[in-house]
């Protein structure tokens, strides 16, 4: 059972989904629930929609939903390290293939990290070059220059 709602945010529409008990993804406009999917009433997605939107205000800085997120035990390793990035700060590719123990993964980290189904969530955003140039994200760079200027108290305005 997939349950999923569709919630506006600073950042664009997101698609929230749950497995009913726990929640498996968060998506930028361009996913579509399967019919019959959203349910507007599913405590975690409510629950979840209301973090978000405390997130966005800058006064929520770690959720507390249970999740569920589906991929390989390399993925859960890297999507759990990502869960382990303070609020406001950034680590490198290279910085959190050492933090799961696989140092020289960096290209499998950053491959884990852009499938990762719950993005800001499970904060892919906050993972930058080693050289600190913001890299690839799901959502656009815009939206992650965004989530990180939240992060970070500057938040700035989408263009458009």
């Amino acid at each position: 059972m997939v349950n999923a709602i569709v919630q506006d945010s600073p950042v664009g529409p997101l698609a929230l989904v749950s497995d009913g008990e726990r929640m498996v993804g968060l998506h930028f406009e361009g996913w579509h629930p399967p019919a019959g999917a959203l349910h507007r009433s599913d405590r975690v997605l409510v629950t979840a929609a209301r973090q978000l939107n405390t997130y966005f205000t800058g006064r929520l800085r770690a959720f507390d939903l249970p999740l569920a997120p589906a991929g390989t035990p390399f993925q859960q390793r890297v999507w759990s390290a990502l869960r382990d990035i303070p609020f406001g700060e950034t680590r490198s590719y290279g910085q959190l293939a050492k933090a799961i123990g696989k140092p020289s993964a960096m290209r499998a980290v950053g491959a884990a990290n852009g499938r990762n189904p719950i993005a800001i969530v499970v904060p892919c955003h906050r993972v930058i070059g080693a050289d600190g140039s913001l890299t690839g994200f799901g959502g656009g760079i815009e939206r992650k220059m965004f989530l990180l200027s939240l992060e970070q108290g500057n938040a700035l305005r989408l263009a458009g």
